[in-house]
């Protein structure tokens, strides 16, 4: 079977750094589902503006390779122990497909791309191709009774972030909020911990440094 996109995304993460390690941790964050020209007819999101939640199936465009391992090493786990790919979300798959559930904030119409849809918590890269879009099912796709093995508990926001008013004053009113709350889940490789190292994340065509010591991130530079 071949597949081809349906729709790319647009969202403020031109690089996998800083990118939410799962949809819906960062609510604040906004993004635009493009649909490529063979499928920008209206008629195909009749009764989308119904539901709440979307599933999107999407492509791990950035780690393609041309073999696969059947252990991965999770982030969650701090990158010290194997487990099985398919107990995992990792992106090193035989299919790089990912999956995320995001929120439907509208259904919309841009004059130049047609239909467009306005989600809020995707973790998906600028650019991300889209596969499918399926829309969420309360009844049957919520589980409260469902296990989450070693990912039993989001993650949350670990750091306390701070941000002088003069460079947060760098960054669009309508985005502040959404990149502080990026910044609180720690974008950093969980294997990392240099309280002297200056990070730097690439975000809404900004360029955000800074540092972390202990549970504090603090902003240095937002150019």
């Amino acid at each position: 079977m071949e597949i081809t996109p349906i729709a790319h995304i647009r969202s403020d993460f031109p690089e996998k750094f800083g990118i939410p390690r799962q949809s819906g941790l960062v609510e604040e964050l906004t993004a635009t589902i493009v649909f490529a020209p063979a499928y920008r007819d209206p008629s195909a999101l009749r009764g989308l503006e119904g539901f709440s939640h979307l599933w999107l199936i999407w492509e791990f465009s950035q780690t393609r390779q041309g073999r696969w391992s059947p252990t991965v090493r999770p982030p969650r786990l701090g990158g010290n122990k194997r487990l099985g790919v398919f107990a995992t979300r990792s992106p090193f798959r035989p299919n790089p497909l990912g999956l995320s559930c995001v929120r439907l904030l509208e259904v919309g119409q841009d004059d130049e791309s047609g239909p467009v849809l306005l989600v809020a918590g995707a973790d998906l890269m600028d650019g991300t191709p889209i596969y499918d879009i399926k829309p969420y099912l309360p009844y049957a796709d919520c589980k409260p009774e469902a296990l989450g093995g070693f990912a039993a508990r989001p993650k949350g926001a670990d750091l306390a972030v701070e941000c002088p008013a003069a460079v947060l004053a760098a960054v669009p009113d309508d985005k502040r909020t959404a990149l502080l709350a990026v910044l609180a889940q720690d974008p950093r490789p969980q294997y990392q911990n240099d309280p002297d190292r200056v990070y730097g994340m690439t975000f809404a065509g900004l360029e955000v440094k800074f540092r972390v010591a202990g549970d504090r991130l603090t902003v240095t530079e937002i150019l």
